[in-house]
């Protein structure tokens, strides 16, 4: 392992702030539906911010992103300013989509945030595409494409990882395996016991790890861009991990067992990497507070500036759509 694949405690502080990032995004977007300040459906990623965040370290502001409409975490983790992320919530013009996208399509490629897409699994072969163009033209661009458990089980994902393997394609499918499919417990639609298994049968990299060891993840994350930007092909990375709030906001998650749902929040990782951070002595309590306190300054520009911006113009419906010539 060279020097540059060690986790060492300026690593950890890399993966925790944009971690923290995601968090107090996501706590404020929560206070601001529940205050009735925002009208809009809302996926929380709370619990699985340490995955999105140790994979974003490693990627380039040129490589590609492909999500899906759970993704706020992977768009904040590759870069998106929050500006046009919060414009397009609340529907404005200034909105990364002109305010015509929302929550469940949101694109930046200003930042390599090409696709989210609101079909489960879809984003695959789209993944495959924009890794066949880097290849093409040998750009050394990387392809991260992220999705659930659920997502394994469709067609897309086998046609999308065998064409990927084939044709060693400079692309990462990170399935973050929060152990439910929507409602529906991962043992009971899915026949192996983790959905990387499945890379052996496409002569594929693949593996499972624990998504909320920051450590684990940076390490896998790191070694899986080095593999596709060296052009040795794709990886499959499964992340296991956990959401605290259900599928979509106000989903009271009752068909999670109590004693499962309670386990998991003992095991947060939000407050288990901050800790991790201050004893390996790359922050102190005041510089974690101070990086807080600038995230809270920056969420309160966002919201001015998505505030003072206007709404779509009435013929702004018309663009950007394909049309049959007259």
């Amino acid at each position: 392992m060279s020097a540059s694949q060690t986790f060492t405690p300026a690593a950890l502080l890399a993966v925790y702030r944009k971690a923290r990032l995601i968090n107090l995004v996501d706590e404020r977007f929560r206070v601001l539906l529940r205050s009735g300040r925002l009208a809009a459906v809302y996926y929380s990623p709370r619990g699985q911010e340490i995955l999105a965040a140790a994979m974003g370290v490693h990627l380039e502001a040129r490589d590609y992103l492909v999500t899906t409409y759970r993704g706020i975490h992977d768009q904040l983790a590759k870069g998106i300013p929050l500006r046009p992320l919060f414009a397009e919530y609340y529907a404005k013009a200034t909105g990364a989509c002109k305010g015509k996208g929302g929550p469940m399509h949101i694109t930046h490629p200003e930042t390599g945030v090409m696709v989210t897409t609101g079909v489960v699994g879809s984003g695959l072969p789209i993944a495959n595409g924009l890794a066949w163009a880097s290849q093409l033209k040998r750009d050394g661009r990387v392809t991260l494409v992220t999705f659930g458990d659920g997502a394994s089980n469709i067609g897309a994902f086998h046609e999308a990882l065998n064409l990927a393997a084939l044709w060693k394609l400079p692309v990462i499918f990170l399935c973050q395996n929060n152990l439910y499919g929507e409602c529906t417990k991962y043992e009971k639609a899915t026949s192996v016991a983790n959905v990387a298994e499945r890379a052996a049968a496409y002569s594929m990299a693949g593996v499972t790890v624990n998504g909320n060891d920051p450590e684990a993840m940076w390490l896998a994350s790191g070694a899986a861009v080095a593999r596709a930007r060296a052009g040795e092909g794709p990886t499959l990375i499964e992340a296991k991990t956990f959401r605290f709030m259900g599928h979509y906001f106000g989903d009271p998650g009752a068909y999670i067992p109590k004693a499962e749902y309670q386990a998991a929040l003992e095991r947060d990782p939000m407050p288990a990497c901050r800790a991790a951070v201050l004893v390996s002595g790359a922050s102190t309590e005041a510089e974690l507070a101070a990086y807080d306190a600038e995230i809270e300054a920056r969420i309160d520009d966002a919201l001015q500036y998505a505030a003072d911006s206007p709404p779509p113009e009435a013929q702004e419906i018309e663009r950007d759509i394909y049309g049959a010539a007259a």
